[in-house]
């Protein structure tokens, strides 16, 4: 019911905390299986000082305008692209569905059909419902990487691009984009690639000596990524990106949205109003921390990771659904569902319905946490 009298901050307060209280928090240590984290003070201080700052509106603000421009060069760059073109956006599911759109909108088809792995993130079946077009699923091989061959033979005339993932959700597994890009080009086809996770990963881990391959505009087959700065990032949410190698993809979903104050202004993205904060954020972060801070955040994640992943091969009756490609290690049991629900009811931020339980090591999560979490791990599999 809507309150006919106002209460005072402090009421309103008080009532908020009990009713929050049943949220698990990143601060706790005790969310394991979550992409996301607290956010950096620091990003969070640009939140609270330019909160009313609007990017849908560039004409009212467009310092925050040229900002965006900036963060969007920088992530550009990290991705090994001089000059690249996109937005900050509200995450990798709105990320993506531009990616489709523009693909789409650039093919001349009129029966669109996109190729991707079994392991791609549940945003394209979003973007194909709202789009029209015809999600064609390839398979994985046994590593869980995308078997490029199947994807080869999956191209028709309708197909309007493929796409390849650089950190998949449930395992973190980098398809072999290498190869995705080199077919892309044999067929005259765009590439994207959704590396909403290891956008903010794997150019370090690679700096720090990791054996990933390239995934980004290195490769030339590759038009299209989706970074979120929002997750090892340490962006608030929401905090997405979307970069394009080349200008006609933004063009291909611009609309005019010719009433506001800086003109005729073309919008290229699904939101109209939309935080310019969260995009000062985003360039505030890459200013903050820089190449070497960020190499740091993931030298410890990786780290922990890899001695996360030798703990659980100690336990009986545990095994890796496969081996670390980035910071998250995923396992199973014998009886997933009720460890699953033990774990949860000791107060585990933990997701079992892939079959497997994963924990990703982001920067909120520390060594302490995850010796906790083996300890009740291991007294769930003895049993009462």
């Amino acid at each position: 019911m809507f309150p006919r009298r106002g209460a005072s901050e402090e009421e309103v307060l008080e009532e908020l905390e009990k009713k929050t209280s049943e949220d698990l928090t990143f601060d706790s240590g005790r969310i394991l299986g979550s992409m996301c984290t607290y956010p950096h003070p620091f990003a969070v201080k640009i939140i609270e000082r330019y909160i009313d700052r609007n990017l849908g509106d560039p004409g009212l603000h467009t310092g925050s305008r040229k900002v965006e421009e900036e963060a969007v060069a920088m992530l550009s760059h990290l991705l090994g692209l001089e000059k690249g073109y996109g937005h900050i956006v509200s995450g990798g599911t709105e990320a993506n569905i531009l990616a489709v759109r523009a693909f789409r909108n650039l093919a001349d088809v009129e029966e669109p059909e996109l190729i991707l792995p079994r392991s791609a993130h549940f945003s394209f079946i979003k973007a194909g419902e709202m789009l029209g077009v015809k999600l064609v699923w390839a398979e994985l091989k046994e590593d869980y990487s995308v078997n490029v061959r199947d994807v080869e033979g999956k191209i028709t005339d309708n197909t309007i691009g493929i796409v390849g993932i650089a950190g998949t959700t449930g395992l973190g597994v980098v398809d072999d984009i290498p190869a995705l890009s080199d077919l892309a080009l044999d067929y005259g086809l765009p590439l994207h690639v959704d590396a909403a996770f290891g956008g903010f990963v794997i150019p370090f881990a690679k700096a720090l000596g990791y054996d990933i391959p390239d995934f980004d505009f290195r490769l030339k087959g590759v038009k299209s990524v989706t970074i979120d700065p929002h997750k090892m990032g340490m962006v608030p949410i929401p905090a997405g990106g979307i970069i394009f190698r080349e200008k006609k993809y933004i063009d291909a979903i611009s609309v005019l949205a010719p009433y506001l104050a800086g003109g005729r202004i073309w919008q290229a993205t699904i939101t109209g109003t939309r935080p310019g904060a969260n995009a000062l954020a985003v360039w505030a972060m890459i200013k903050h921390l820089g190449f070497e801070g960020y190499k740091e955040i993931v030298r410890n994640a990786m780290e922990l990771g890899r001695w996360f992943a030798g703990e659980l091969r100690k336990i009986p009756g545990v095994y890796l659904i496969r081996e670390p490609v980035l910071n998250i290690v995923s396992f199973s049991t014998g009886n997933l569902e009720e460890v699953e629900e033990e774990l949860k009811r000791r107060g585990w931020g933990i997701s079992a319905h892939r079959g497997y339980i994963r924990i990703v090591m982001m920067p909120h999560v520390k060594r302490e946490h995850l010796e906790a979490f083996l300890r009740d791990l291991e007294a769930v599999l003895r049993g009462p």
